[in-house]
């Protein structure tokens, strides 16, 4: 057996800093706002029409698994990935591939991880980590989300690759079969930069910039409802979506504006990328405080001032708009 070399470390969000890990220890040295910004994986949406516990759906990233797939697209990378119709095969798999001392990424849910403080386990589907290796029968993990590496039974690990309910793991594992050497990155930069220029810049006016302020629109609204059980859930609901599912609005945002920084490096326009840069943390601490004024809303419903924080909201679009426009024209 050979081990590849592996070193634990914590990042912002789950996905993007497994990806970022996974590819370096096999040897294609990549940082955690390199993989989210190279897989455009900043967005936002505001979906009415789906629901999440009878309340509207609120995203500010792409769906979970595209950052594997879209990063490895992008960098011609062969990733191999496999679900499993029981835990049985699931736990054979995995084992012979840690036993192979292949570095394999797991998709699980947050609620089933043991090794997880009780009061940070919510029904989360779509949490991913890295097993890296075996000791007394538990496996050795690396949660992107926390400070050391931690270990996990079989048993509890394969509860949490089998949650059911929305974004179900179903056992899914992944790991790259082919990396190449070298890339064009200045080009795969540009274009991943102006790919999510245009999708924060879309028509559709329940994504990107339009739908951040459709959701403003809907706050509004909420002025005048009478039943203030339902406002507080849909505010209370705002700040999970934002800021307890993965990094948090703010936080991506903060992530895509290293990634910004991280690209000048490349020969693209620094000048350019150092104001959308700013841009983006201008919206990220806006973002933060949104979700600031949302609790205090929530709290003190006799004092609701839903224009306050729609304003928030407005502002953090403005940035992200007037940085996406200067983007989407990247040379």
């Amino acid at each position: 057996m050979t081990q590849i070399p592996f070193k634990h470390a914590q990042f912002a969000h789950c996905e993007s800093g497994v990806m970022a890990t996974l590819f370096s220890a096999y040897g294609f040295p990549l940082s955690e706002p390199m993989a989210f910004g190279l897989a455009h994986a900043l967005s936002f949406v505001y979906l009415p029409f789906v629901k999440v516990n009878n309340l509207p759906l609120i995203a500010y990233r792409s769906l979970p698994k595209s950052i594997i797939k879209t990063l490895s697209k992008f960098l011609h990378v062969t990733m191999k990935t496999h679900t499993f119709k029981n835990e049985e095969q699931a736990n054979e798999a995995l084992k012979n591939l840690v036993q192979e001392g292949k570095i394999v990424g797991l998709q699980t849910s947050v609620y089933y991880l043991p090794y997880f403080p009780k009061d940070m386990r919510f029904h989360f589907n779509a949490h991913n980590l890295l097993v890296y290796g075996m000791e007394d029968e538990k496996y050795l993990i690396s949660d992107p989300v926390f400070e050391e590496a931690v270990v996990c039974t079989q048993e509890g690990l394969s509860k949490a690759r089998f949650a059911k309910g929305v974004f179900a793991p179903k056992g899914f594992m992944y790991y790259p079969e082919n990396i190449p050497k070298q890339v064009d990155m200045p080009a795969l930069l540009k274009n991943a930069i102006v790919k999510n220029a245009k999708a924060m810049l879309t028509p559709f006016p329940f994504a990107g910039v339009k739908g951040m302020r459709k959701l403003a629109q809907k706050i509004v609204s909420l002025q005048e409802e009478t039943n203030q059980r339902y406002v507080k859930n849909y505010l209370t609901h705002i700040v999970r979506m934002q800021e307890e599912i993965g990094t948090g609005g703010g936080g991506f945002r903060f992530v895509y504006a290293a990634f910004l920084k991280e690209a000048k490096a490349y020969g693209l326009n620094e000048a350019l990328l150092e104001e959308a840069s700013a841009l983006m943390v201008n919206s990220g601490n806006a973002l933060r405080e949104f979700a600031l004024y949302c609790v205090e809303g929530s709290k003190k419903i006799e004092s609701l001032n839903t224009q306050k924080i729609a304003a928030k909201l407005i502002e953090a679009s403005t940035y992200e708009e007037k940085a996406f426009r200067l983007l989407k024209e990247l040379k």
